[in-house]
């Protein structure tokens, strides 16, 4: 009797945390009619949302990065990211993996071992990008991130706008809302 009671209690955490995750899942769609081939180049991280406790220590010192996008064999992405990290450029790759429609990726964190949801919400493809992004970072710690790509390196108004209420739609306030400083390294790495 009480293996029965284990077992049930197990699936009901389960439903549980499907449902949770559902939710969570539920709150963006993705980009209509996505075109992956129009996606790929060059983007310029101008903000991010979070509400990791990392990116709330780290925010202030992150500035603007380059992102290059190219397409892989099996239909997902590689994201190619120059930052500058203690006055240095770096460079870190992000491999995609395609996970149903089109705009919807997935890919495992190297740092957490968790997979990690990635939807392309609103793009125009020429001048800039909503991404979205959930996941765990350990037991129990949803991690949710809102991402603002650009084809340049200046924030317009009306972009700035929609970014913003994108992320107050997804329940970032805006004290876990950072637009990113241009710098004047890293930026020029990938012609």
């Amino acid at each position: 009797m009480a293996v029965l009671h284990t077992l049930w209690m197990g699936l009901v955490l389960l439903g549980v945390l499907g449902v949770l995750q559902t939710e969570a899942q539920a709150q963006v769609s993705l980009q209509p009619n996505f075109q992956q081939d129009k996606f790929l180049g060059r983007w310029f991280t101008l903000a991010l949302a979070s509400n990791s406790s990392w990116f709330q220590e780290k925010k202030a010192s992150l500035s603007m990065c380059s992102t290059l996008v190219a397409a892989t064999p099996d239909g997902g992405l590689n994201l190619t990211n120059t930052f500058l990290r203690k006055d240095q450029c770096e460079t870190r790759n992000l491999l995609l993996q395609p996970a149903g429609l089109p705009g919807s990726y997935s890919y495992t964190s190297p740092h957490w071992s968790s997979t990690h949801d990635v939807w392309v919400v609103d793009t125009d493809y020429d001048s800039y990008a909503l991404l979205y992004t959930w996941g765990t970072k350990g037991v129990g710690q949803d991690v949710h991130m809102a991402t603002l790509y650009s084809r340049s390196q200046t924030l317009g108004a009306e972009v700035k706008e929609k970014f913003t209420t994108f992320a107050g739609a997804q329940g970032f306030t805006e004290d876990t809302i950072v637009f990113l400083p241009k710098n004047d390294k890293c930026l020029e790495t990938h012609q």
